[in-house]
């Protein structure tokens, strides 16, 4: 049986939006994220995080201080009851022209080739224009803009629904 995955975008819809996010004490998680999480595991949702990691490639941080974060926050969502099934990240800068820094869509291809993943029944969660760009051209149509993150546009997203943030995924995914 194909997966039912909710992608998640890291920075401004995990934890707060900081720039070039690279120190575990500067990490804050979302307000609400395990207890929508949770909602979200409990009607049969795997996660997937996806997410653009420019300060690597910029030289502002190295792989393996993103590598320590991530098992750390992946750590934290496990003590909360919250299953992490892959986290994958872009280290490029945009001048890098990469195929796997969103609004491309190779982090998603890269998640197929490794997982059964049904398009149709999985989301995407970003807070930019970029994450719902990628999501949709890698095949994923169901698509939410958190305004917990960057400044978005409310009249030009090709998001299928907004919301403030994360903590109101229930609103939107029912089953």
């Amino acid at each position: 049986m194909n997966k039912r995955i909710i992608f998640l975008d890291r920075d401004g819809v995990i934890n707060k939006e900081i720039n070039y996010l690279h120190k575990i004490e500067d990490f804050i998680f979302i307000d609400g994220i395990f207890k929508s999480l949770r909602l979200m595991q409990n009607l049969g949702y795997e996660f997937i995080v996806v997410t653009n990691q420019s300060g690597i490639g910029r030289g502002m941080y190295s792989n393996e201080d993103y590598l320590i974060i991530d098992k750390w926050m992946k750590n934290e969502f496990e003590k909360n009851g919250i299953g992490i099934l892959y986290s994958i990240h872009c280290p490029h800068s945009p001048e890098q022209n990469c195929d796997c820094r969103k609004p491309k869509s190779g982090l998603f291809k890269n998640c197929f080739k490794l997982f059964q993943i049904s398009k149709d029944d999985s989301w995407m969660v970003g807070d930019s224009e970029r994450d719902i760009e990628a999501a949709i051209r890698a095949g994923i149509k169901n698509n939410i803009l958190v305004r917990s993150g960057h400044k978005i546009s409310e009249t030009t997203t090709k998001a299928s629904f907004v919301i403030d943030s994360i903590k109101d995924i229930a609103k939107i995914i029912k089953s």
